[in-house]
């Protein structure tokens, strides 16, 4: 055998071990080691998650405090008053203490038996907009930040999203045309000046997207500025409409426009 024979059989050995890994996890996390960054999740992990369940505002997916009934507003008053360009959106969980070290994990540590997980919790939260989707896109991440993480975690989660709901999947339709700060610690206005036109749609996408209903998926929602930009560029390409499904939102409602 060769070297190169070599080399490719302890590749295709590690990713068999890492998709054993990711199987063996979704059927019965293992216990977790405290403190060991890389370590599989304990069943704790899973009961401390605050999921999201109805009912929920149709537009930016954050909770109601009660439930309305029959004849109440299907949206908030924030988004009555000023309405997202996606049409809805939806989150599988709170982002709060419980989910945010395993958000942090998949998106930071390079923890990619993550992602199936995720793609489930969204299949199950955004049901109706997975249905009623065309396709699914991920939210994009520069060239440059794709270089330094080596993955983007949204796509980690549409892909196999895509593949279990069997709507098609659009790669790179949606691209990050210039580079961005990060948009932590920013404001609700400072987030949506950072993304202002930060998204284009490439002339192959734009054929893809045409008249049809595409649901974005992203792994956090704060104030739905970077949907919001995403969405806006996908609009302007020719899509049909534009929904948003998240693994986590922030529980901290939008506030009302001044």
């Amino acid at each position: 055998m060769s070297g190169h024979d070599g080399d490719w059989s302890a590749r295709l050995k590690a990713v068999a071990a890492g998709w054993g890994r990711a199987c063996a996890d979704l059927i019965l996390p293992p216990p977790m080691e405290a403190g060991r960054a890389g370590a599989s999740l304990e069943a704790d992990a899973w009961r401390q998650v605050a999921f999201l369940e109805a009912p929920v505002c149709d537009g930016c997916g954050a909770a109601f405090e009660f439930d309305g009934g029959m004849f109440a507003d299907s949206r908030c008053a924030a988004c009555l008053a000023k309405p997202y360009a996606f049409e809805r959106a939806r989150a599988a969980c709170v982002y709060d203490d419980g989910s945010r070290g395993l958000v942090l994990r998949f998106k930071h540590g390079d923890h990619q038996p993550l992602a199936p997980v995720f793609a489930r919790w969204i299949h199950r939260s955004a049901a109706d907009l997975v249905e009623a989707a065309d396709a699914i896109a991920p939210i994009p991440l520069h060239p440059l930040r794709l270089l330094a993480r080596r993955f983007n975690q949204a796509a980690e989660i549409a892909r196999p999203l895509a593949a279990m709901a069997g709507r098609d999947y659009l790669a790179d339709a949606l691209v990050r045309a210039r580079r961005t700060d990060s948009q932590g610690g920013k404001s609700g206005r400072g987030r949506r000046e950072n993304v202002r036109g930060a998204f284009s749609v490439t002339p192959t996408g734009a054929r893809r997207v045409r008249g049809r209903r595409i649901l974005l998926i992203d792994d956090v929602l704060t104030t739905g500025a970077t949907g919001e930009a995403c969405a806006k560029a996908l609009l302007e390409a020719g899509a049909r409409a534009v929904d948003l499904a998240v693994v986590a939102r922030v529980r901290t409602a939008r506030q009302l426009p001044m």
